[in-house]
């Protein structure tokens, strides 16, 4: 939405984004040359009903955090009061040891701070070692907590959303884990230590420390400036890679279509145009901090100069001595390095809520399992009941399923049949769970599918799917799901009721063959016979079948209609083979919604 065109730019509110300023050529190259202009009625109320989560979320499930912070936060008082004692040195040596030539004294001041010195070294080696464990710690608790809920989301979250953009997001808790771990602890430390050298500096000199303030808030006001186009290029930056990381990510899986279409050097350019935009938002992002940094170096340069000069006409009016300048210096190089790092931290925590907007469209979103209202009675018979079940994707979409209602006996097998796009395969992700209906409902053996814990709900049911895929490991592994330790039997059984069994055992590692999601040396009809073993080894009480057998030929197509006949459990089959059709009992069939 355009909201506003000034001095060659153009002010924007993205829905992806937020609000934008585009310059008016990258405003021209998405101009459709279509505008529609709104004015608000006098009942149009302004409203801001973004979510965004807290980064108290993130730590309230970390156990130890706050125990932890508490142990690094001492340690860096132990650290900045060896800093902060530290300048007494050359103001003593200078004052003191030199004018009056006292050795003894000299040797002391030498142990002792040599001392203190080691003391520093070793609690901050320590500080160090610690955050790396606790860093470690927080990530894994951080990272298993996000992914429990990640994995978790409904189905539908996935279609919508493209894999890298997921990704980026789940990545987006890198940041904010190296400013939970080190980030409050120094915001509170160098707060602290900044005040307390402020106080010492005015004890010093009042002038010089009113001339130190005075170019730490004009520092202040440059930072403050460049924070907010640095904000709005890192957004940039991140959808940037997200797009490129999508892009990658879905040439890789489609490596084997781009090459049958000789479109290598067209997916190459496509891609190299993603990656050029992750590159130039680096660059502006580099243009910036040289920016900021040049700034801030002839502010402190300058600022050098000043207190020097003002510094050593103060010595000479004999109101400080040579040593409390040099002292009065090395307070200010702390008080500068302190107070910089105290608004870098702040500016870093107001930029985290970046990726904390980014993390919230995975932590926000409700997960698909809730607390089960009502319990199935075991053993699980394999009645279904669809009850006046219409369905579509949002309000104004059109209907995909509109008042369907049927019945399946336990043991009975349904053939759907329908043109495509009429609804076969979203009943079937309704009768799975996949997909919650509009209105309607269904039950399995008289109990609301809705009102059930869907992870327990599955388990009853198997399932072979169009895009169904393997996943990195063995082929028993595959076919058992990962369970630990398995059933070999039932492992062996199923593979001979999906007519697999002897293909697998003749291959030199069997069960124990390597295969990955991004394909194998299986055929497509083995494929399809490995995912229906995959889904009999659960001894499922339903069986649903999208297109399970469209790759196999009709001899072995035969032999599994009849082994799974023999199972006696619920099937519901999408097919368009008359072979496959005519194994059903029962046909029905789909027509597009009016």
């Amino acid at each position: 939405m355009l909201t506003k065109v000034c001095n060659g730019k153009v002010d924007i509110n993205d829905p992806a984004q937020g609000k934008r300023q585009l310059s008016t050529i990258e405003f021209a190259r998405s101009f459709t040359g279509i505008a529609l202009e709104l004015h608000p009625s006098s009942n149009f109320k302004k409203q801001d009903k973004r979510e965004t989560m807290r980064i108290s979320q993130l730590w309230e499930k970390v156990h130890g955090l706050k125990r932890t912070l508490v142990t690094l936060l001492m340690l860096s008082v132990v650290i900045q009061a060896a800093a902060l004692i530290a300048p007494y040195y050359m103001q003593w040596v200078v004052d003191n040891v030199l004018l009056s030539h006292d050795t003894p004294l000299l040797m002391v001041l030498a142990l002792g701070f040599t001392l203190l010195s080691l003391i520093k070294t070793g609690v901050t080696a320590f500080r160090s070692w610690f955050v790396v464990r606790f860093s470690s710690a927080l990530n894994i608790q951080m990272g298993a907590n996000l992914f429990h809920h990640l994995i978790r989301l409904p189905n539908a979250y996935f279609e919508k959303r493209h894999v890298g953009d997921v990704v980026s997001r789940f990545g987006s808790i890198n940041a904010i884990r190296e400013l939970l771990t080190t980030g409050i602890v120094e915001a509170l430390i160098d707060g602290l230590m900044a005040s307390v050298v402020l106080i010492m500096m005015f004890l010093y000199s009042p002038l010089l420390t009113g001339v130190v303030l005075a170019v730490v808030g004009l520092s202040f006001v440059v930072q403050w400036l460049f924070y907010f186009p640095n904000r709005r290029i890192t957004e940039e930056s991140i959808v940037a890679e997200a797009k490129e990381d999508s892009h990658f990510l879905e040439s890789i899986r489609a490596i084997q279509t781009i090459k049958l279409f000789s479109h290598e050097t067209h997916r190459q350019n496509s891609w190299l145009n993603r990656y050029a935009e992750v590159i130039n938002t680096d660059i502006q992002l580099g243009k910036l901090d040289i920016a900021e940094t040049t700034l801030n170096d002839l502010i402190f340069g300058l600022e050098m100069v000043i207190v020097v000069y003002l510094g050593a006409l103060i010595v000479i009016e004999g109101e400080l001595t040579v040593g409390m300048l040099l002292a009065f210096i090395a307070y200010k190089n702390q008080f500068t390095t302190s107070i910089l790092a105290f608004i870098d931290k702040i500016l870093s925590f107001k930029l985290l809520t970046l990726h904390l907007e980014r993390l919230s469209d995975i932590t926000l979103h409700t997960q698909e399992d809730s607390p089960s209202q009502a319990s199935l009675t075991l053993p699980v018979k394999g009645h279904i009941k669809v009850e006046n079940v219409s369905f579509r994707y949002f309000d104004q979409a059109p209907w995909v399923l509109n008042q369907l209602s049927f019945e399946i006996e336990p043991g009975e097998s349904i053939a759907i049949t329908g043109e495509s796009g009429c609804g076969k395969t979203t009943l079937l992700k309704l009768l799975l769970g996949l997909l919650s209906p509009t209105t309607g409902t269904i039950y399995l053996d008289g109990i609301d599918i809705q009102k059930l814990d869907k992870t327990t709900y599955r388990s009853h049911l198997g399932s072979v799917m169009q895009n169904d895929t393997l996943l990195s490991g063995t082929l028993s592994e595959n076919i058992t799901m990962f369970d630990s330790p398995y059933d070999e039997e039932i492992l062996k059984e199923s593979c001979r009721h999906a007519n697999i069994l002897a293909e697998i055992q003749r291959l030199p590692l069997g069960f124990y063959s390597l295969v990955g999601d991004m394909g194998s040396s299986f055929s497509g009809g083995q494929l399809q016979r490995i995912f229906l073993a995959r889904a009999l080894y659960k001894q499922p009480k339903v069986l649903c079948l999208d297109e399970s057998t469209s790759h196999l030929d009709a001899n072995n197509e035969a032999i599994i209609n009849q082994h799974v006949q023999q199972l006696n459990i619920t099937r519901i089959i999408i097919a368009h083979r008359a072979e496959t059709i005519a194994s059903a009992t029962r046909t029905i069939h789909l027509e597009k919604p009016q």
